[in-house]
């Protein structure tokens, strides 16, 4: 006997999707969240009303007797998507935290660079006040800033999708409740469709770091330096000719200009003074990498720089006009094989590629006017993988 599918089953299965995919929202944002340290600067006398006092003068939640403007006006407190020249709180908060408050009032209320001093002009901040803040960016110090919540919002839209195409394939097989077929057809194939797409997406960006700009330990811009100030590239990379790697210049190459320089045009002297202690205290700066290819992958500056001739800017992009440097390209094989279909190579007067005879009579009876990396080897698989 046919065994006809029973509704009840069908709002059973319904409802257990619903239910599972509403779990899954009510546990995605505190899962990727971290727990906050125990440490505090309470133990030191100040009460958790002084953190919290501090933490609102600094937002401007609560306005000083002198009605400045609030520090958060200049001073972020978490990331921003725009470049600010200014120090962020946390960065503030590490540079003083083991110093005094009559240190940090000296520092607010008689700057000595002259950004500094034009955007602190006419400050009267009165002592209580500078103390509340103190309090409240040495608990900052030690607690950090917090970690954003990062966003699943393709993820949920993923499991939407996944939704509509189980209702779909519901009411085609056993509900039959939509009187015209093809629309839950048309939900199935454009749900399906777009979560492929979506995966494809997400398949070919797996290891790619396109428009990656992160940000640096040190506002270094590279603006200033390569353009404004016309310093060559190689002065600091000198290394990119000769070398697999482009050197990262050490703090003691960065002290040649900067015994002198103490103070940046946009950032006065914080930024700076972070390269001065690095280098007194003998440590390197831990800048954050950009450009990053897959272990499996070989690649040298010098074959590229040096024999090539390229400039920097045909993979780099013009980083001379960035203040906060980012991945270009997408550094992708397919990138690079194109990149190499399309350079031609100094090939008649380079006494190395004589050897390849073939090409040369292919040049003098015209068959080529040109030849180009691929012609002599780039594209094979041994060069990079090996």
């Amino acid at each position: 006997m046919k065994k006809n599918f029973e509704p009840a089953g069908c709002t059973l299965l319904i409802r257990f999707t619903i239910f599972i995919f509403a779990f899954f929202c009510s546990i995605s944002y505190p899962a990727l969240t971290f727990a906050e340290t125990s440490q505090t600067v309470i133990s030191g006398g100040h009460s958790k009303e002084d953190i919290n006092r501090g933490k609102r003068f600094f937002m401007g939640l609560l306005p000083f007797e002198s009605k400045h403007q609030s520090c958060v006006s200049c001073h972020n407190l978490t990331a921003t998507d725009t470049l600010n020249w200014n120090p962020s709180a946390m960065d503030i908060a590490l540079k003083y935290a083991g110093k005094d408050s009559a240190s940090f009032r000296q520092v607010i209320m008689e700057p000595s660079g002259k950004v500094m001093t034009a955007a602190h002009q006419n400050f009267d901040i009165s002592d209580a006040d500078i103390q509340t803040i103190k309090v409240y960016l040495d608990q900052l110090a030690i607690t950090g800033p917090g970690i954003p919540k990062p966003s699943i919002n393709r993820l949920l839209l993923f499991l939407l999708l996944g939704i509509l195409i189980t209702w779909a394939l519901l009411d085609l097989i056993f509900f039959k409740k939509v009187k015209y077929k093809f629309i839950p057809a048309l939900v199935f194939i454009g749900a399906f469709g777009y979560q492929l797409g979506m995966l494809y997406e997400e398949a070919v960006k797996l290891g790619r770091s396109q428009e990656y700009q992160p940000d640096q330990p040190i506002k270094f811009s590279h603006k200033v330096h390569a353009t404004d100030n016309q310093i060559d590239c190689m002065y600091c990379h000198h290394t990119a000719t000769e070398s697999k790697t482009a050197n990262i210049p050490s703090t003691e190459l960065c002290m040649n200009c900067h015994i002198v320089v103490r103070e940046g045009t946009h950032s006065g002297r914080f930024e700076i003074d972070k390269l001065v202690q690095a280098h007194e205290q003998g440590r390197s700066v831990e800048w954050v990498r950009i450009h990053k290819l897959p272990d499996h992958v070989f690649f040298s500056h010098a074959q590229h720089v040096g024999a090539g001739k390229l400039d920097c800017t045909q993979c780099h992009g013009a980083v001379e006009e960035m203040h906060i440097v980012k991945q270009e390209n997408d550094l992708s094989m397919g990138w690079c094989l194109e990149c190499h279909r399309e350079t031609q190579v100094d090939f008649v007067d380079n006494e190395y590629y004589k050897t390849f005879e073939a090409l040369h009579k292919e040049l003098a009876s015209g068959k080529k006017d040109s030849i180009v990396a691929a012609d002599i080897g780039a594209n094979d698989c041994a060069k990079c993988h090996y």
